[in-house]
């Protein structure tokens, strides 16, 4: 927002009102429910990750149970493949 001011029409009193209305309407932190730099910046993953690493995990259990088999891993590429 601009203001017009003509020569010496800006009183003191004006100029601090005006300092005045402009900083009352700067939003100030709410330090109530503030968070930690830490917590705002974590990454959220994606549903699309979550099911990565859950297939991961799944694959890293059934390689254990067939290694405990006896199986080896020329025999899961097979299985896979």
């Amino acid at each position: 927002m601009k203001r017009l001011a003509v020569g010496s029409m800006m009183t003191a009193e004006y100029n601090e009102w005006w300092v005045r209305r402009i900083n009352d309407n700067i939003l100030k932190p709410s330090y109530e429910n503030s968070q930690s730099i830490e917590e705002h910046l974590r990454v959220v993953p994606f549903e699309l990750e979550i099911r990565k690493q859950d297939f991961e995990r799944r694959n890293a259990e059934l390689e254990k149970k067939d290694r405990a088999n006896g199986r080896g891993k020329y025999e899961l590429e097979i299985r896979r493949g």
